[in-house]
């Protein structure tokens, strides 16, 4: 979670964009629209980050206040988003408990589309959202804390849709062309989430 009114925030979106060479680790920027008061609007702010920012607050990590630059780990643990060895330590935790889960999702193409295959333990209650992503945007931004910086951002989101729940087992589910066409985004990412605020389980690069 970023913003451009935050001047702490660029050497935090500087570790998102280091952390995103790796092919293991998914990235995701999501500018926050709480700055905006302080005399720049964040050209990529959505409500909807901070209204997920809120929920992760509340839900995950006990009510406690929500801040800039945050970084999220699958929804279960969270830290001060410069501090890069302290993400990657919680990166490598969350990697284990993943394995643990047993959650598989992998990719195949299909004749009108893409389909993403989920197998894991029965009894799950998870949803499957489609974020769309630009994979990367650089901002001039012209007052406020960081007026006059150029700033680049890795994997902001542009938009989001609920596919539907998965409750254990195997599944398959279809991507369609139209479900990828969104203006600005040139890379997808399909998130098992148990619900809003809740635990990443699993997730795939479309």
């Amino acid at each position: 979670f970023t913003s451009q009114g935050c001047s702490s925030c660029p050497p935090a979106d500087a570790v998102a964009a280091r952390l995103a060479r790796d092919p293991g680790v998914l990235v995701i920027s999501r500018p926050v629209t709480y700055w905006d008061r302080l005399g720049w609007k964040d050209s990529l702010g959505r409500e909807e980050n901070t209204r997920l920012q809120r929920q992760y607050g509340d839900r995950a990590f006990g009510g406690a206040n929500i801040y800039t630059p945050q970084v999220v780990v699958d929804g279960r643990a969270q830290t001060v988003g410069s501090q890069e060895a302290k993400v990657r330590g919680l990166l490598a935790t969350a990697a284990a408990a993943r394995r643990k889960a047993g959650l598989s999702v992998r990719l195949a193409a299909a004749d009108m589309g893409k389909q993403v295959m989920l197998d894991g333990p029965k009894g799950q209650q998870a949803e499957l959202v489609l974020v769309a992503l630009a994979s990367g945007r650089t901002v001039s931004i012209g007052a406020g804390e960081n007026g006059g910086r150029k700033v680049h951002y890795t994997n902001v989101v542009l938009a989001e849709r609920n596919l539907g729940a998965w409750t254990g087992g195997a599944q398959t589910v279809t991507i369609t062309p139209d479900m990828l066409r969104v203006t600005g985004a040139d890379r997808h990412a399909l998130l098992v989430r148990q619900g809003p605020g809740g635990p990443v389980i699993g997730s795939a690069v479309i």
